[in-house]
């Protein structure tokens, strides 16, 4: 049942890069912020924060889940499957009995459509996942708007390609040396700045559409060559040469090379037309740029 009266309260199973940067925002917007983190020096700097924070590493349930979702409005997951959705697994029926929630969202990835052969897909698109992590987020997809089918739960999905922002893009691997130029010709990656995340999941949590599926996915799918290029650029750093693919492939881990195994550009209309979204960082560009502004405010 929905409490429009209640303060809002933000618990997110998995409070990490992404949840953690849109946490810290809402704060400031005066919510209560709970969430989970794997190891108790997570625990300790979440709670330096000022956040509620419950140690679950998957494998076994939240000590006390009823005082932990206590007054819950919106609840965000992005802990990744393993077999099977860690927090359906062990939470299914104490997130179903939570009163008073509002909205709730899954963090999944555009990985469930699989190879197109650089083809435009939409949230309409089948989904052909080509590797067991895909498959996991089909499947952890469908258990998580199962709770809406099935129980009327306000589910979300978000499906995210490649993730960067501070601490985690192209400037900091030039600057540690360990970037490359790979070039695979024709092969274009989707990416998504961190704050892009949290804006199209604030803007969810405003206009909520149960049910609804939303890529959340920049304007300019483009090749990690060109990306590392401009990293290299606007550092002042000599540019690297460039690594044909099949070259690179030859010492790549099985790991590194799944994510050259798809080839797709994602469509971002919905965000727009449903969400009335505008990217703050509408490409690669605009977002390295505004990363290494931060960044060097924070070594002022």
């Amino acid at each position: 049942m929905t409490n429009a009266k209640s303060s809002p309260r933000l618990f997110c199973f998995g409070l990490g890069y992404s949840a953690s940067r849109l946490a810290r925002k809402l704060a400031t917007q005066g919510w209560a912020i709970a969430g989970t983190c794997r190891s108790a020096e997570g625990e300790a700097e979440l709670r330096a924060q000022g956040f509620d924070a419950f140690l679950f590493d998957g494998e076994r349930p939240l000590e006390d889940a009823d005082a932990a979702l206590k007054g819950t409005t919106h609840l965000l997951n992005s802990v990744p499957p393993d077999a099977a959705d860690p927090v359906l697994a062990l939470h299914r029926q104490d997130i179903i009995g939570i009163d008073g929630l509002r909205w709730a969202g899954y963090l999944s990835t555009t990985g469930v459509y699989g190879d197109t052969g650089g083809a435009v897909v939409d949230e309409t698109a089948s989904l052909n996942p080509t590797s067991e992590r895909g498959l996991r987020r089909v499947r952890a997809e469908e258990g998580w708007l199962g709770l809406h089918r099935d129980h009327g739960l306000p589910v979300h999905i978000f499906r995210l390609p490649g993730i960067y922002g501070p601490g985690r893009s192209a400037l900091d691997q030039v600057r540690a040396g360990r970037a490359r130029r790979i070039l695979k010709p024709g092969h274009l990656f989707s990416r998504i700045h961190v704050d892009d995340i949290g804006n199209v999941v604030k803007a969810s949590m405003a206009l909520p559409h149960p049910g609804a599926i939303y890529n959340v996915a920049d304007d300019e799918p483009a090749s990690p060559a060109d990306v590392t290029g401009f990293a290299c650029e606007i550092l002042g750093a000599a540019p690297l040469p460039v690594i044909p693919f099949e070259d690179a492939a030859k010492d790549m881990s099985p790991m590194g090379l799944s994510f050259w195994q798809d080839n797709r550009r994602i469509d971002n209309a919905r965000i727009k037309e449903d969400l009335g979204i505008t990217l703050l960082y509408p490409g690669y560009r605009d977002g390295l740029r505004a990363i290494k502004v931060e960044d060097e405010r924070g070594e002022a």
